[in-house]
């Protein structure tokens, strides 16, 4: 009999690894597998190379079968590390975010993750970093904004007539034209309007 190959082995076998990590019974199922192939006298560096997981899982599973037989192999909660951010302090923050940051005494118009991390200190005396603060926004429902340009000292009859008139684009329009066009929107300015705000 001759041996059997998989085609494209490498992408088959992450493909069969995801298949795995979808159900909790798949996961119990390759958890069951680890510690049968272990219990049948392969390593844990064996099993684990063998399974596509690092050794240390296995010898997890290990011990927990060994402490709690198959029950140890189902899956509990995986509740994490507790959020520094309690229920009381997501209302009051809720509160807090429908409000100007100008209202609290901030410069900025808008709120964004660096002085939601300011704030959070702050009022609360709560250290988290701003991609934290960024996760926040999205549990409470913000969404982000994106800056917008603002035209600093710009005639207003030419933005509107720019805006009006598709001949008027800078690719419509000819040379001498376009720069007379680019000396009017030359003062273009970013102003800091990026932020979040309720979806």
């Amino acid at each position: 009999m001759h041996r059997l190959q998989v085609a494209d082995a490498d992408v088959m076998r992450i493909a069969i690894q995801d298949e795995i990590g979808r159900s909790p019974e798949s996961r119990y199922d390759h958890r069951l597998h680890g510690v049968l192939l272990v219990s049948s006298g392969q390593s844990c560096y064996q099993v684990a190379d063998l399974l596509g997981q690092c050794p240390r899982t296995v010898e997890n599973w290990v011990r927990s079968f060994e402490r709690r037989g198959f029950a140890g192999l189902q899956e509990g909660m995986r509740s994490g590390r507790p959020s520094k951010v309690d229920e009381t302090v997501r209302q009051v923050l809720a509160h807090d975010l429908r409000q100007s940051p100008r209202d609290l005494g901030y410069p900025q118009t808008l709120w964004d993750g660096p002085l939601l991390r300011h704030h959070l200190a702050e009022r609360f005396g709560l250290q988290i970093g701003v991609r934290q603060c960024q996760r926040l926004f999205h549990q409470l429902e913000f969404r982000r904004r994106n800056p917008r340009p603002v035209i600093a000292k710009g005639d207003l009859e030419a933005q509107a007539a720019y805006k009006k008139n598709s001949s008027c684009s800078p690719r419509a329009m000819n040379w001498t034209s376009g720069l007379r066009m680019n000396a009017t929107f030359n003062n273009m300015a970013h102003v800091a309007q990026c932020g979040y705000r309720r979806k």
